[in-house]
């Protein structure tokens, strides 16, 4: 992936650290003055390449693997095969999560956006926590601000009924008459956990190795739930909600509405992602392509703003527990392996809370994020 990419789209240095001392406080009436705020123009080469046309893969259906259907489990295997191995992105429908769950998510992910700056900046995200809120990431970089404002929280996969972790952070923040809105986003978690172990179970499938390999590894993982308000921006060209990247962590699950906004590169091309109000987004992250041994790419994508309408959505990082190593199942390191000989090993074991210090710390996610973080990671561990 990486070669095509450098051959058709240039991108600026990844990481400007906001070290001045003077944060830019994100606010929706920013987009009244008459041009936008230095800190949120990106490079030409970073905008320019507008959308060709949408990406036309359809959706895979969860109908027959959730009936225990092999046909239909192979048949949807073959699809996520297809997709992971040319850009690391699908879309599932069917998917057994309830549409009101959806709703009610996104209804009170609104409500929080909608509350005066004063009371989101009462739970602000502190530099290098994965919970609070954030003003366009002004306060850990100083250029490149992604038009966006962000709400992120931990879900524990472990947690009982009696360690409500998403309700506790949500009441203690908020208030005691947010309790309703952590317990809507704490099902809506729930279900997203729930789904995620699905599609672990056939991506497994689809790469030949035990079905339940990557479900034991997850299920006590820690993910990070997000919400992202994208308001309108009159000079939308001139910025991005979100810039290129690939996605650190393992898998990512995501809601988008109908306004739209959600591109991947693929084909050397950028392709828009046609929202579909039933269909969840899931993409590859850059700890699962370490996972596979590179056999899955991990998906290039961003995030455009509109210039008339807010764009929201959901997001579910699904991560493993901070101290499990990350290295990829035997079968897939055996000579003979797809009548290949045996596979070297593209990446080191690591442990995902070195990955998750070093995005959250030293480097802003991009294109060669995981590239870095070996390089990083061997200059650490060396006496």
């Amino acid at each position: 992936m990486e070669s095509s990419i450098s051959s058709t789209l240039v991108l600026s240095p990844p990481f400007q650290p906001n070290n001045n001392g003077v944060n830019l406080v994100f606010d929706a009436s920013l987009q009244q003055q008459p041009h936008l705020p230095t800190q949120f123009l990106w490079p030409h080469e970073d905008t320019a390449y507008a959308a060709a046309d949408f990406l036309q893969d359809p959706p895979i259906d969860l109908t027959g693997f959730f009936l225990g259907d092999p046909r239909a489990t192979a048949s949807a295997a073959a699809q996520i095969r297809t997709a992971c191995s040319t850009h690391g992105f699908f879309q599932v429908v069917n998917h057994g999560v309830d549409p009101s769950t959806i709703r009610a998510a996104h209804h009170h992910m609104d409500a929080f956006f909608s509350l005066p700056l004063a009371r989101k900046l009462a739970v602000k995200r502190e530099p290098g926590a994965l919970r609070g809120y954030s003003g366009a990431h002004a306060d850990r970089f100083s250029s490149k601000l992604p038009w966006k404002e962000t709400f992120s929280f931990t879900y524990n996969h472990a947690h009982s009924a009696a360690t409500l972790d998403v309700v506790d952070y949500i009441k203690s923040g908020l208030g005691p008459h947010f309790e309703h809105s952590g317990c809507v986003l704490q099902q809506y978690c729930e279900a997203m956990h729930a789904l995620s172990m699905a599609i672990f179970e056939l991506i497994a499938i689809s790469l030949g190795v035990e079905r339940s390999e990557y479900c034991e590894l997850f299920e006590d993982g820690c993910s990070v739930m997000r919400g992202n308000n994208y308001p309108p921006c009159k000079e939308a060209g001139l910025t991005l909600g979100t810039g290129p990247h690939s996605d650190p962590n393992a898998l990512t699950l995501l809601h988008q509405d109908e306004v739209g906004g959600l591109e991947i590169f693929s084909d050397s091309k950028w392709r828009a992602i046609r929202p579909c109000h039933d269909a969840v987004v899931v993409n590859i992250g850059d700890t699962f392509m370490a996972l596979c041994n590179g056999r899955y790419k991990s998906c290039l994508h961003r995030a455009v703003v509109n210039k008339e309408r807010v764009r929201r959505s959901l997001v579910f990082f699904v991560n493993p527990n901070e101290d499990k190593v990350v290295r990829p199942p035997g079968e897939l390191l055996l000579p003979g392996y797809e009548g290949a000989e045996a596979p070297t090993r593209l990446y080191p074991d690591f442990k995902w809370s070195d990955l998750r210090d070093f995005t959250q710390n030293h480097y802003r996610a991009d294109t060669s994020t995981l590239q870095h973080f070996v390089s990083w990671l061997s200059n650490k561990t060396q006496p």
